[in-house]
């Protein structure tokens, strides 16, 4: 029970009706959530306008209203706050109304195109095994110590972030390492947040379908680095163009990692194999158990935020040494009749080319690769035949399949997919719509030494198609068919 003059502390109100010395119980800006003595938020989203449902949030038990325009007809009894921007007040009134948790922890977050759920992930194991008690907020679940839990958003809305900062607080976590999109950023969920440091990974093609432009895309992340304290870390990878345009206005202390440039945080890739590359970083050798330029990358954040964070340098490297590939993440089995087959979550076109050119680094060519690709439905059209080349460009066979088609028709994705195959490619790659069917069909071809890349669905374990997601795991069926 909180009352509603400290849950609007800070706050840029325009006007109020009625006494803000009334207490609420509960938050909610979807109007199905409210229950009894609850302050209703009404956002303007994508979708719906919660200002539609304010009647019905009151009816429902609502006591009080933050809107941005004040309903025709008023409810006596209830408190009515008129803001400018109500996603940006649901921020603030959901730390408020949790006693701001991010306060109470070291909050990290991560964002920028590739590279953010294995980058949280690798920092909540590694501070995990020196034995501190963390919490993760990522794509693939959310993470309070040792329970898990399931999450459906990159990140989730701002009330849902503070209620799992507050338990996480509540029992003794010491640091949250969280994954910030950009949608999140623009939507103001993580306005109001205390952030320790920020990690900017790389910007490349992606969400185009929701920011319009590449400079949009890209002025989304910047704000996060824009909001950040003097008290926080700023890191960021200096060898993506956009990396120092991240960091030109940020109050943060600023940090660097790059494999090509001099940063703060240098590493280089002495030898790959597929069980692991050698790297020097900062003059020190030591082998990991990831591979690929972008897990080197990927790596250099995990140590620079370790350090930052005041881990010793000496201890960061040897934990470093200890991680293994996150779920979905260039996931790979060896069948016993010598076939690899990997797992990963690339789909977006740098992501899909990361991958694939970090196989053909280690493989020899007498081996064929074989791809297994395709592209999210109701999502930015523009790099589907992008992904159709880099896959035929790059790979010995490509068999295009359908991922999450969503809404859309599974031909028509396929089509655009297709049409950017140069001719001289069009002759190893087929379709096959299903994608069981699919993977099937790349196991059958595959004989020893040969490499299978199963691309775009990663860690998911669903599929969906005009709204219904069904139990489908990438690495289950692959399994299945090389008799794993």
């Amino acid at each position: 029970m909180k009352k509603i003059k400290d849950i609007l502390y800070k706050v840029e109100i325009q006007s109020i009706v009625g006494s803000t010395d009334t207490t609420i119980d509960h938050l909610a800006f979807d109007s199905r959530q409210v229950k009894s003595n609850t302050l209703f938020i009404a956002i303007v989203g994508e979708v719906a306008d919660g200002h539609t449902y304010i009647q019905q949030a009151i009816e429902k038990g609502a006591t009080a209203v933050v809107c941005q325009e004040l309903p025709g007809e008023l409810v006596t009894g209830v408190v009515y706050a008129v803001v400018e921007d109500s996603n940006r007040a649901l921020a603030v009134i959901a730390a408020n109304f949790y006693e701001n948790p991010s306060h109470k922890l070291k909050l990290v977050g991560v964002t920028g195109t590739n590279g953010k759920t294995t980058i949280a992930t690798l920092l909540y194991t590694l501070f995990t095994n020196l034995g501190y008690k963390v919490g993760l907020l990522s794509t693939v679940n959310i993470r309070i110590g040792e329970t898990i839990y399931e999450t459906s958003h990159t990140t989730p809305d701002s009330i849902t972030i503070n209620a799992y900062l507050n338990q996480m607080a509540e029992e003794g976590c010491e640091f949250c390492f969280m994954e910030v999109s950009s949608h999140g950023v623009i939507q103001h969920r993580t306005f109001g947040l205390q952030f320790a440091g920020g990690i900017f990974t790389n910007l490349t093609h992606d969400h185009l379908d929701y920011h319009k432009t590449f400079a949009a895309y890209r002025d989304a992340k910047k704000m996060f680095f824009d909001q950040l304290k003097k008290a926080s870390f700023a890191l960021t990878n200096i060898d993506d163009k956009n990396g120092p345009i991240m960091v030109q206005n940020t109050q943060a202390k600023v940090c660097s990692y790059a494999l090509k440039n001099m940063a703060d945080y240098k590493g280089q890739i002495l030898e790959s194999q597929f069980s692991g590359m050698l790297m020097k970083i900062n003059q020190q050798e030591l082998w990991v158990q990831l591979i690929g330029a972008f897990n080197a990358y990927n790596l250099l954040a995990v140590l620079g935020t370790a350090v930052e964070l005041g881990v010793p340098m000496e201890e960061a490297l040897v934990q470093l040494s200890k991680l293994t590939s996150v779920e979905g993440r260039f996931q790979y089995i060896v069948s016993s009749k010598n076939v690899t087959a990997i797992v990963d979550y690339a789909h977006t076109p740098d992501a899909l080319a990361n991958v694939i050119d970090t196989i053909n680094s280690i493989r020899t060519n007498n081996e064929q690769l074989i791809t297994v690709v395709g592209c999210g439905g109701n999502r930015d059209k523009t790099k589907r035949p992008e992904m159709g080349k880099i896959a035929s460009d790059l790979s010995n066979k490509v068999i295009f399949t359908s991922d999450n088609p969503r809404f859309e028709e599974p031909a028509a994705i396929l089509e655009d997919i297709e049409a950017g195959v140069e001719p001289q490619h069009k002759m190893k790659t087929v379709v096959v719509e299903d994608r069981k069917q699919a993977i099937k069909l790349a196991c059958q071809q595959a004989t020893a030494g040969d490499i299978i890349l199963i691309a775009g669905k990663g860690h998911e374990t669903y599929q969906e198609i005009k709204g219904v997601r069904s139990h489908f795991s990438d690495l289950e069926i692959v399994k299945e068919f090389l008799e794993l």
